[in-house]
């Protein structure tokens, strides 16, 4: 029997909502949320402070953003002590929900024992490691750990070494006896940094000539901040360490011509 008119005209506006809702942009509470709390290796820069750039900065080319959206919560200058006193800690753990990732990566600050405003001794690091796996764990959510990326050191000889202490190994500590997923991205960038040595290294930090910058007239000799090459490296090294972990998160990273 034909459909009535009226039938057919429901019908026709009931599919054509279906295909409306179908071209729809996924929502903010359908998409996967990776926030990144960390210090200013991580954090997007200033327009003041460019060409520093933050690894976290180059994260988001990696993943389709219509399923996963990287909040970059990262900050110049803090340590787990001042994150969590700042409320920066609190404001990730208010806006995370279940099935998000926590991706947390300290160190260069918490070590500064010259600088009191941010120092933390290893037992507090620690410390602070264990609360925030805990706390991201009560909300459902998942922390990933992270060692801090090596500055670029080479000693009179050309010879590569490390400035960051016991705090690399109470992440890998803290990681293994709570079972947390780890980025060894103190390892990671280590080896890299060895393998290209003192010159090739340079392109990967903020190493500017006299006149180069015009928000550093006078040249810069950063070894610790990146360039937005360096970023991008660095952010190639936590998706490299991504695709080799067990996080069904590797499943979302996108192919990249």
């Amino acid at each position: 029997m034909p459909l009535s008119h009226p039938i057919r005209t429901t019908l026709a506006g009931f599919l054509g909502l279906l295909l409306i809702l179908g071209t729809l942009p996924t929502s903010a509470a359908d998409k996967t949320t990776i926030f990144l709390a960390g210090d200013s290796t991580m954090a997007s820069k200033r327009p003041e402070k460019r060409p520093e750039t933050g690894w976290g900065e180059a994260l988001q080319q990696h993943f389709d953003a219509d399923e996963v959206v990287v909040d970059n919560h990262a900050m110049n200058g803090r340590s787990t002590r001042t994150f969590i006193e700042e409320g920066r800690w609190q404001a990730i753990l208010d806006a995370m929900k279940p099935g998000d990732f926590v991706f947390i990566q300290f160190g260069h600050n918490d070590g500064s024992e010259h600088k009191v405003d941010r120092y933390t001794p290893p037992e507090q690091y620690e410390a602070n490691l264990r609360r925030f796996v805990t706390e991201v764990r009560e909300g459902k959510g998942t922390p990933v750990l992270m060692t801090p990326v090596m500055r670029r050191r080479y000693d009179e000889r050309g010879s590569f070494y490390d400035t960051h202490g016991p705090y690399p190994g109470l992440v890998r500590d803290v990681a293994r006896d709570l079972q947390v997923t780890l980025l060894d991205m103190h390892r990671d960038s280590g080896a890299l940094l060895l393998a290209l040595g003192p010159e090739a290294s340079t392109r990967l930090f903020l190493i500017l000539a006299p006149g180069e910058s015009d928000n550093y007239p006078e040249g810069l000799d950063d070894n610790t901040h990146f360039s937005p090459e360096g970023a991008a490296v660095m952010a190639a090294l936590v998706v490299e360490a991504l695709r080799e972990s067990d996080l069904e998160l590797a499943d979302d990273l996108a192919e990249l011509d």
